[in-house]
């Protein structure tokens, strides 16, 4: 199965909220490698690789750990998988 790449943007009230933790929290729970950041215009941006579905299963997940109240809107843009993840971390 072919690994790919998805980076999220996330706008809402996506910062303050424990969004980042969460989205950590939920990663454990899929074979999927990645990171997760605050953006300074407020948004939160996520990347990841892994199997496609892994990654839509992923991103579901995100949204069924109680965040799904603060995204607005989910920008998702697909790539290749750069294989240069490895876990899953918060990125300060």
């Amino acid at each position: 199965m072919s690994r790919c790449r998805v980076l999220v943007l996330y706008s809402g009230r996506v910062q303050g909220v424990g969004f980042r933790y969460t989205v950590k929290q939920v990663a454990a729970g899929y074979e999927v490698a990645g990171t997760v950041r605050n953006l300074p215009d407020g948004r939160v941006e996520l990347v990841a690789e892994g199997a496609r579905d892994e990654l839509e299963a992923f991103r579901q997940g995100i949204r069924d750990a109680g965040l799904d109240g603060f995204i607005r809107s989910e920008d998702a843009r697909w790539a290749e998988a750069r294989s240069e993840l490895r876990g899953f971390e918060i990125v300060r």
